[in-house]
């Protein structure tokens, strides 16, 4: 009878961590904050998109607004095109709202930011955004910070 006590509390402590995996990894993919409601999408063309994935967060101000709905490439511009999805209720963002890729933390998730101007237009279902910010890429900043450190040194040991 003992054993059997043992059995169902290993039983019941098992199920709680596959629940507790099950719910984390539903946090982390978004799904559970993924809604297809009423919305608007407009699009935004970038150099570089980092590692930005679909159903990503739209913020202003740092409130989601929307979400990331398409990641597609313009083979005649050769950028990224990201289609955003953007809740309907928002819908008095102005024309001249500026687009960029930020990053959550030190290498947290990527999302994209709206910082938004002063026309008196709003966006509407199928505008594009015209100005974007691309992500920045931790590579290419060391990169350019080694190259140039390495460039000053070779002229100043040529002199």
């Amino acid at each position: 009878m003992q054993s059997r006590t043992v059995e169902l509390w290993v039983g019941l402590f098992v199920a709680l961590g596959l629940a507790a995996l099950a719910f984390l990894s539903v946090r982390a993919s978004n799904l559970a904050e993924y809604r297809d409601g009423d919305a608007y999408t407009v699009v935004a063309r970038f150099e570089n998109i980092g590692s930005l994935r679909v159903r990503a967060p739209v913020t202003v101000a740092g409130v989601r607004v929307g979400r990331v709905a398409a990641i597609d490439f313009d083979n005649e511009q050769f950028k990224a095109v990201v289609k955003l999805a953007i809740t309907a209720r928002y819908d008095n963002l102005p024309q001249d709202t500026v687009a960029a890729i930020r990053t959550a933390g030190l290498i947290g998730e990527q999302f994209i930011g709206l910082d938004p101007g002063g026309a008196p237009d709003p966006l509407k279902d199928g505008d594009e955004i015209e100005i974007t910010q691309s992500a920045l890429v931790i590579e290419q900043l060391i990169g350019q910070f080694l190259y140039g450190q390495a460039g000053k040194s070779d002229k100043e040991g040529s002199k």
